[in-house]
């Protein structure tokens, strides 16, 4: 039970990393928002006495500050953020992405962490106390062709995450990413383009574990991160990549 008594939100947690940070950090003892732009996702996932469904989008602020009232009230307060809403385009050549979807990427991968950190940080400054996980990629680290603006997308959130750790570590909140490889979440057919057994091979052939990442294994990391067996770490971007990134 490492998250006994904590009360966090999971952004994007009515699917793929986000549901499976839900189920560890439910069986962990944490009580759950389960925020999602799909709310009947959100409370598929939230079928717990410890759950609350949540519908947010995280790139309005009106609905993160929602989201924050939210949790504040029905949860008694928030310890734990997991920013794990994200999405990405089509795969493209970067010149032929619209603006539209630019502009979507962006607001949902990097504007939704400075709303969710402006709502909530002043709380976790009362408190002298919280942490914040944001769900990045190895796309940040590692970038592949034709997908350059989420890659960059995912770049900024790792740099934001060390910004973040810098400038709240001294009112003792902490702030920390993970990097999955490519998982079997609802976004891997975006990612290849097509879903075949061919492209599925070309990706796994970058992954020297030579598997996908999956749900579990985001919770796993998660789950210690957020945990006070990391109580002295902040600032950190792990991979969870099975060696992509080597």
């Amino acid at each position: 039970m490492k998250l006994a008594g904590k009360k966090a939100i999971v952004t994007g947690g009515g699917s793929g990393f986000g549901a499976g940070i839900v189920k560890r950090f439910l069986e962990e003892g944490a009580q759950v928002l389960v925020a999602d732009i799909n709310l009947d996702a959100a409370k598929t996932i939230a079928d717990n006495d410890q759950a609350i469904a949540c519908h947010v989008d995280v790139s309005k602020g009106d609905s993160v500050n929602a989201m924050i009232a939210t949790a504040m009230s029905d949860l008694g307060g928030v310890d734990i953020l997991i920013n794990n809403a994200g999405i990405t385009h089509l795969p493209a050549p970067m010149e032929e992405v619209s603006e539209d979807d630019f502009d979507r990427v962006f607001a949902v991968n990097c504007k939704s962490v400075y709303l969710t950190a402006r709502a909530l940080v002043p709380h976790f400054k009362a408190a002298s106390a919280g942490c914040i996980l944001n769900i990045a990629s190895t796309a940040g680290v590692s970038p592949r062709p034709r997908l350059n603006w989420y890659n960059a997308s995912k770049g900024w959130m790792i740099t934001a995450t060390r910004a973040m750790a810098v400038e709240l570590a001294p009112m003792g909140i902490r702030v920390n990413a993970l990097n999955p490889v490519a998982g079997e979440t609802p976004l891997l057919s975006s990612f290849m383009g097509e879903d075949t057994p061919e492209m599925r091979a070309k990706f796994l052939s970058t992954i020297p574990l030579g598997r996908f990442s999956t749900p579990n294994d985001l919770a796993a990391a998660a789950t210690f991160l957020c945990s006070e067996d990391a109580s002295m770490i902040t600032g950190v971007c792990m991979e969870v990549d099975g060696g992509r990134c080597i």
